[in-house]
This record gives C-alpha cells, structure tokens and sequence, in this order.
C-alpha cells in the first residue's frame, strides 16, 4: 500500500494486521483486528490478561530484514500490528499509542527468544526478538490497514480499581463503590485498566493485589472496602503485607479531611502503600466516603 506522510517519530501507519488462533505459528494477514482491554487481539492465541496482549513491528525493521534476502510476509514474525513511520523499538515503556478510539500502553520492549523460529533457522535471524515490542489494551476498538498511531503526550494514570466484598463477590449484593470510584477517576482523566471484586479473603487479596502491581503495570490500584472494624475486614493487613514501603500521610489526609463530614472517620483503618511502580490506596466501602476520600486527595 501507499504510505500517506505522518509527523516523523510521532505518527505512524499500519500497514498490516494479522493474527492467529495459536500460539508459536506465523499469523495471518487480515483485513481488520478487533482489539479488547485488557485481552488483546479478538481471536489471536496470544490473547489473555497478561501484558503482552498486542505485539507491533515496524515496517522499516521488516523491509531491511527482505533486503538481506529473506522472502518474508506480514504476520511471519508473530506480530498483530505492522507499524511503518515510528520507531517502535525506541518508545519507553509506559508509552501510549492511540489508533482512533484504541488505546495501547507498551508494556515490553523485545523479548528473550527460547525456541528459534522456523525464519532463524533459515536465515540465521529473527528480528522479533530485538526489534518487536507488545502492549496492553486499555481502551479497545477496531485496527485495519492505513489507520493512523499517534505517540500520546500526555501522562496519565493507568489504574486497577479493587472491591473487597463478600457478598459481592457471592452475587448476594451489587456494590457500588467500585464503580463509583470508577466514575470518579475517569472524570479526573485516569486510566481504569480493570474492576476487580473479591471476598474479604486474606490470602485471595494479597495475590490479586500482587498480580496488579507485578505483573500488570499499573501505577495506581484503588481499593475500597475491608477497612472496618469486621472480624473479616483485612484490606489494611494485606496491604501492609503486600506493599514495600508505606505511605502514611495520604490515608491521615483522607481521615483528617472526612472529619469535617463526620467524627466517624476517625474508625476508618485505611493504609497506603507503594509496592514496585504501583501506588495502592485504600479506601472504605461506603460510596459516600468512598467519594469524599477520594475527591479529598485526587488534587
């Protein structure tokens, strides 16, 4: 296809997009992916709640490799999206990509290559692993051949929000809070990655909250709930477990502020923690001190 000029380094074009059902195989050209937060490609084996949901390869890498020699296509490296116009490999991580309503956030750059591609054995080479980078979906819709990427300016929050509920989580009650804080967040321009509801269970927290801040990149995980004075309410306990470092003065501001509403915010047991690049707050499970702590401290 006619590649129209973009912004140098800023603007990109899809060239082509491709996907396959299973893992380890070459893709297959398409006229249009459908692209799913926090899944992936609709459809592609490499699909799933990971963070090398989408894998891009600039079209620059692919013509270079052919002119060694190499009779390659689109898709035969394994990637979804064929990029011509940004250089791919030299995006931070973090960056954010937006194709129309698509919003991708780069999660990996390159990747340690354990089975040698049937393009290796041929060639000697593969460019995937050093040239290939993958993101995650934050905001999905449909990708299709001359579409134009944008590299985002503006920095925001990519956030996880966490309800601790046990009858939530049973289906005996619809919690509200966390879509409120939900509402709230976006309102204020951040990123909800995800929703995540589960019972005030010790051991299922602490490792839903560890895969959030390990393994999903995200720089923001909100819960609400399980902060109380119920024998069953453990959200601070796991937070001190699972964060590395506290941080003290976000939860006293919170409590300090929801006095002037009520002296029973004196009872909320709220912690806030650092745990690798993710900042994990807690709030209570009440929408309505869910919301006056929260809008206390966006600012």
């Amino acid at each position: 296809m006619e590649l129209q000029k973009t912004e140098t380094g800023r603007e990109g074009r899809v060239v082509a997009v491709c996907l396959s059902e299973a893992r380890g195989v070459r893709k297959e050209r398409a006229s249009e992916i459908t692209l799913e937060v926090g899944h992936g490609v609709k459809g592609d084996g490499h699909a799933g709640s990971w963070h090398r949901q989408v894998s891009l390869l600039s079209h620059e890498k692919v013509e270079d490799f052919r002119g060694k020699g190499a009779a390659v296509t689109d898709g035969d490296f394994g990637e979804n999206i064929v990029l011509s116009g940004i250089d791919l490999k030299g995006l931070p991580l973090g960056t954010l990509l937006r194709c129309g309503e698509v919003l991708l956030k780069v999660t990996q750059i390159g990747k340690e290559c354990h089975a040698h591609c049937a393009i290796f054995h041929t060639m000697g080479d593969c460019i995937m692993p050093r040239e290939g980078i993958f993101a995650r979906v934050l905001k999905g819709g449909v990708v299709k051949a001359g579409d134009l990427f944008t590299v985002e300016e503006n920095f925001c929050w990519h956030t996880t929000v966490l309800t601790a509920s046990d009858k939530g989580y049973a289906g005996e009650r619809v919690d509200t809070s966390g879509p409120l804080v939900r509402e709230i967040l976006e309102q204020e321009d951040y990123v909800v990655v995800e929703e995540l509801l589960l019972p005030d269970d010790f051991e299922m927290l602490r490792e839903g909250m560890r895969a959030v801040c390990d393994e999903k990149n995200i720089d923001l995980l909100v819960t609400t709930g399980g902060t109380g004075f119920s024998p069953r309410d453990c959200m601070p306990e796991v937070t001190m477990e699972v964060a590395e470092r506290l941080v003290p003065g976000i939860p006293e501001a919170m409590r300090m502020l929801s006095m002037q509403y009520t002296k029973r915010a004196m009872l909320s047991r709220s912690v806030c923690g650092i745990r690798g690049n993710t900042l994990i707050l807690n709030l209570p499970g009440s929408p309505k001190a869910a919301r006056e702590n929260l809008e206390s401290i966006l600012p």
